[in-house]
């Protein structure tokens, strides 16, 4: 196969003119940035009375639920205390053992069954907004009385009817949308560190 650089050049600059239009359309959605404001208070409220954050997702959004997590507990910005975030499927013995006895679909609901509290925060993340195990999660969550985000792609799938807060990224390209969860997970991180620990 011949290599040509022109091509490869082309294909890299198309690639990053995509996620830089998924991000201008971001950037122009007022009510979308609104939200993610609410939210960010939302969550540092959370925090400041002792509740958590949970996160799920599937492959690349597991990675970004477990990236968006470990910025809460760790840190951010700040040296500050840590706070109570973590990611639902980092327990591999209890992802397997879920899977194996009560099927897939089961294990994020499962999880959620154990560590959610009334007053925690879900963040669900699908691209599509159609993954079983995430829609399973979500519905319990809101059973116990816990706050629930969508994460996902333009549509909102079949997450927008169950949310209570919709973060919807105006594109259905799997990789544009996931660089996009994780910009609006970063903002979310800064504001929430702003307002514990800086507002006063």
């Amino acid at each position: 196969m011949q290599f040509n650089i022109k091509n490869m050049q082309n294909a890299i600059e198309k690639i990053i003119r995509e996620s830089i239009e998924v991000k201008q359309k971001l950037l122009s959605n007022a009510e979308l940035l609104h939200k993610v404001e609410n939210l960010a208070s939302e969550c540092a409220q959370t925090f400041y009375q002792n509740g958590k954050i949970l996160f799920c997702g599937n492959g690349g959004s597991a990675a970004d639920a477990q990236h968006i997590a470990a910025e809460l507990s760790g840190r951010f910005y700040l040296d500050r205390p840590a706070l109570f975030a973590e990611a639902l499927h980092v327990n591999s013995s209890f992802v397997t053992a879920v899977a194996n006895d009560y099927g897939f679909d089961a294990v994020y609901a499962r999880m959620v069954e154990a560590a959610g509290r009334e007053g925690d925060i879900l963040f669900a993340i699908s691209t599509s907004g159609n993954s079983s195990n995430i829609y399973n999660a979500v519905v319990k969550a809101k059973e116990i009385g816990m706050l629930v985000v969508g994460l996902t792609g333009e549509t909102g799938g079949k997450l927008k009817d169950v949310v209570d807060v919709l973060l919807n990224v105006p594109s259905g390209n799997t990789p544009r949308i996931q660089e996009s969860h994780i910009l609006l997970g970063h903002i979310l991180c800064e504001l929430i560190e702003k307002e514990l620990f800086q507002s006063k």
